[in-house]
């Protein structure tokens, strides 16, 4: 650690960490840049000034020094040259040499001067004041940074070492806003729904409970998925709604699951499954082009997107005919009671839902690898929440839904949402009463633990239907379904997946600010060997935070 207002420094720098001082000609690197970048002469008429970090520092003999300078994705070449700035004695200027250290922010970063071209062309700030000294670095950055233990537990580090970490984060951003102003520009209003509520309905999943002191004998919940909220807006009139923000579900942590996460949610009243699968064809090409863009002129640590693949119409795999072809037999009834016992062979899940999910992963979600893929038309028993019919090429009960997968994982979900009341109460009565039924014991032998939750919503922030015997039936939603829900589609999406695809991330937590929970409970938690109690990077590994398969259970 560096002490800086000793007798030889007090001369050059009176504070460490001075108030930041309005001045003439500030502007950002990328403005600076921009500015003069097309211009073969520069303009030497201004001076202009900068903030930024330096990032390396390249001394030659006592009279000049080269300092590379960074803020955001930008640099710019700085030039200090002793003749060059205001009058001082080389003593002087060899102890600001000494001084100086990478990762200082200062003043241009900080210097003052007139842009110039280096022999290569490039642009070159050349000093004509001496930089001044904003926040020193009193922690050494490294050169390098591999360790997952350091990588966890110092996320700034990270961002700092290692680029395509904070181009992750900057891409995130990009893709957040790219979706906003899709919306926002087909009309949709963007909303706010409650996050803490008494019940936590809408999706599939374990909630996190608390109490609030203006309620201490109500259990409060933090919401699993904004669904019926919008829902409720749809009939209130707001009629093209649109939801970004936090999710909570008090599961498991792995590659692609994190308790809290960004969901994205949209419902379109006079909407079908064939406008759902519009949007999403456009949107996902359209982020494919942005984010393309963006990795080649800005974000240049993350690797290239192939665009082409992401070409619309998607190929479509209708459900049950693809999975009777692949089973090699048809299907029974999979609206009767019976059909479970009739399905089963002998290792499978406690619910036809969740047998159905399993055997879509296992024969149809792998063909979406070579190109984006929807899964459309589930069994009427995967969607208690969707629209139903009967279909004329298979005479089985399925929902007008569809399920978006590439490179084998689920991104979207979309489906007609059920807006007859009374059908949505029986279905979901149905739902939790097929949950609540098992097979008989013949049928379960070798049952292993089940893995997703049932409707195999793998998409955190996606419309997830599974497991719906843990959620409540919300009555007060049933009932504000009676004024009047209009035919609606509806869409949801996992941000973090979207950032994992288009920056070819391989873990939820490189897509999160500071990692899964785990790494933040480590981050604050207090005292030594805090990381080994809460886990750390290393422990994510352990526990398949860098895998691919399924939450624990």
């Amino acid at each position: 650690m560096r002490v800086l207002e000793d007798a030889n420094t007090k001369e050059l720098y009176s504070e460490s960490h001075p108030r930041l001082k309005s001045t003439e000609g500030r502007m950002s690197i990328p403005q600076f840049k921009k500015r003069w970048q097309p211009q073969k002469a520069p303009d030497t008429s201004k001076l202009v000034t900068l903030y930024g970090r330096i990032q390396s520092i390249r001394k030659h003999g006592n009279k000049l020094i080269f300092l590379t300078i960074v803020n955001e994705v930008e640099t710019i070449q700085g030039m200090i040259n002793l003749k060059m700035v205001q009058p001082m004695t080389k003593e002087a200027f060899k102890l600001f040499g000494r001084l100086i250290e990478r990762g200082d922010h200062i003043f241009y970063v900080a210097i003052t001067g007139k842009p110039t071209r280096s022999s290569t062309g490039e642009l070159v700030l050349e000093a004509r004041v001496l930089p001044e000294l904003l926040a020193p670095a009193m922690e050494p950055i490294p050169e390098s940074l591999t360790d997952p233990e350091t990588k966890s537990q110092k996320r700034h580090l990270d961002m700092l070492v290692n680029r395509e970490v904070a181009d992750t984060l900057r891409l995130k951003s990009h893709i957040m806003q790219f979706i906003r102003d899709h919306f926002l520009r087909d009309d949709f209003l963007e909303v706010q729904t409650p996050i803490l509520a008494h019940n936590a309905g809408g999706a599939v999943a374990r909630p996190f409970v608390t109490r609030a002191t203006e309620f201490p004998n109500k259990e409060l919940s933090l919401r699993v998925a904004p669904e019926l909220w919008l829902k409720r807006l749809v009939v209130g009139g707001l009629n093209k709604v649109f939801e970004m923000g936090p999710s909570f579900r008090n599961e498991g942590i792995d590659a692609t699951h994190n308790p809290e996460f960004t969901m994205c949610e949209f419902y379109s009243a006079y909407a079908n499954l064939e406008d759902l699968i519009g949007i999403t064809e456009a949107l996902m090409q359209g982020l494919a082009n942005r984010c393309d863009e963006l990795i080649r002129d800005k974000l240049t640590s993350l690797q290239p997107i192939d665009v082409a693949k992401f070409a619309a119409p998607f190929p479509r795999i209708e459900f049950i005919p693809a999975l009777e072809e692949a089973l090699g037999f048809r299907l029974p009834n999979l609206s009767g009671r019976d059909a479970l016992p009739e399905v089963l062979a002998e290792s499978v899940p406690s619910t036809l839902a969740k047998l159905l999910d399993r055997l879509a992963a296992v024969y149809l979600e792998p063909q979406s690898f070579e190109r984006p893929a929807l899964i459309t038309h589930h069994p009427a028993c995967m969607s208690p929440l969707a629209k139903s019919f009967l279909c004329p090429r298979t005479g089985q009960l399925v929902s007008a839904r569809a399920e978006l997968f590439v490179d084998g994982r689920e991104l979207a979900n979309m489906y007609e949402e059920e807006n007859d009341p009374t059908a949505q109460a029986r279905k979901l009565a149905e739902y939790r009463a097929m949950s609540a039924r098992k097979p008989s014991s013949s049928s379960l032998a070798g049952v292993e633990g089940d893995g997703e939750g049932e409707g195999g919503m793998a998409v955190q922030g996606g419309r997830d239907d599974g497991d719906m015997d843990a959620a409540p039936l919300d009555k007060s939603y049933i009932k504000a379904m009676e004024a009047g829900l209009p035919p609606t589609g509806g869409w949801g999406c996992g941000v973090e997946r979207l950032v994992m695809l288009f920056s070819g991330a391989n873990r939820i937590s490189d897509c999160l600010t500071f990692g899964t929970l785990r790494n933040v409970v480590g981050l604050t938690s207090e005292g030594p060997g805090h990381g080994a109690e809460y886990g750390t990077a290393t422990q994510d590994k352990q526990n398949g935070d860098d895998q691919d398969g399924e939450k624990p259970v």
